[in-house]
């Protein structure tokens, strides 16, 4: 039976709750060729709120293309001027015919080898000479911007998990080289985002990078409570279940309205469902999928550091002031900045962030894990 909640994968068009202002900001800023960076912890959504608004969009302006790049598994500057020269070519490219033209057009320092799939124009691998490339990756760079001004469109390029960038061997120089070509084009814009918020922010926000300002700078925030209330009541309603909208609430509250892991609690509400939700089944619910992640929050906790871990557990007790005299030695936290290079770490592993009014969690299961079985707070 098909589930109506939707978690670890794009969520698209009923699957999609809220985000109404994001997705107008987002369309002026596609239609103005205003650049975008898209700042939030992970499983926030962003990719999906991306592809939405694109698809959205393209289909009101005729002459707008979006190119999407995932770099994921990108790790070095070769691999990403590969990808992106493949993905410019398929995205503006009809027919093989157009294709060849593209290459000879605007390849002038070097020729790549093209191979097609048995299907042609699905599958393209554009062979580069990496020393060739390396020397002159000018063409790569400017090839979005030159095929967009040949063909009388404007052209999105769109780029996921973004922070990966920060993996290549002499990061800050690639940074350098993609602003001083991206900076001058005119009709090409750049969407960027991904998964590691410190990372990102440390390249966007920070006076001393390449990318400083580079683009309109969207934090995203969680899904209002009340959103989520109207959008599991009526999945439930849909699929001929009944469930109340203070529950409805509920499901999101224990889970901090974290779009990932209220989409994921809601479907094991709804799976343990029969026709009317009880108060019972959300707590059963809610110890199924503490269960489930525990043996990978176990393998997490094990590996941090003593002192991490006393961090950790003054910030499921309540803590705030962690670097007061009481604090330290309660939780024998040394000295304030040993609490302050603690933070640090668990910044940067992705465990903790600070929320503008505090530090929080980033999984707020995790942190329910550490205090129903790790610490036993609750």
């Amino acid at each position: 039976m098909e589930t109506p909640f939707v978690f670890g994968k794009l969520a698209s068009g009923d699957d999609f709750t809220n985000r109404k202002e994001e997705i107008k900001r987002l369309k002026t800023n596609f239609g103005s060729g205003t650049n975008t960076v898209i700042i939030s912890p992970r499983r926030w959504g962003k990719s999906s709120l991306v592809e939405k608004t694109a698809k959205e969009f393209a289909r009101s302006a005729k002459k707008i293309r979006f190119i999407f790049l995932d770099l994921f598994n990108i790790r070095t500057d070769e691999e990403f001027y590969k990808l992106l020269a493949e993905q410019v070519v398929r995205a503006t490219s009809t027919r093989i015919e157009e294709l060849q033209s593209i290459t000879r057009k605007f390849f002038r320092q070097w020729v790549p080898r093209i191979s097609f799939s048995p299907d042609h124009v699905q599958e393209i691998s554009l062979g580069l000479n990496w020393e060739e490339v390396k020397k002159q990756p000018d063409e790569i760079l400017d090839l979005p911007q030159n095929i967009a001004k040949e063909k009388g469109w404007k052209i999105v390029i769109c780029l996921d998990e973004f922070q990966n960038i920060g993996f290549y061997e002499d990061n800050l120089a690639f940074q350098k080289k993609l602003r001083s070509h991206w900076q001058r084009h005119q009709d090409v814009s750049y969407c960027i985002y991904g998964s590691r918020r410190h990372m990102l922010m440390d390249v966007f926000t920070s006076p001393t990078m390449p990318l400083y300002k580079f683009g309109d700078l969207i934090f995203l925030e969680k899904i209002g409570n009340r959103d989520w209330q109207g959008y599991i009541v009526e999945r439930f309603r849909e699929t001929g279940k009944r469930i109340l909208p203070e529950q409805a609430s509920h499901i999101a509250t224990l889970v901090e309205n974290h779009p990932f892991y209220v989409q994921q609690l809601a479907q094991l509400c709804w799976l343990r469902c029969t026709k009317e939700m009880t108060d019972s089944v959300i707590e059963e619910a809610l110890e199924g999928l503490i269960l489930q992640l525990g043996l990978l929050f176990q393998n997490l906790t094990e590996s941090l550091p003593t002192g991490q871990l006393r961090f950790l557990e003054a910030m499921c007790n309540g803590e705030s002031r962690f670097s007061t005299r009481e604090v330290i030695q309660s939780y024998r936290l040394a000295t304030s900045a040993n609490v302050n290079r603690v933070k640090s770490a668990l910044i940067s592993k992705e465990i903790i962030d600070n929320q503008g009014t505090g530090f929080d969690f980033v999984d707020p299961i995790y942190k329910l894990w550490l205090k129903r079985v790790y610490f036993r707070t609750l």
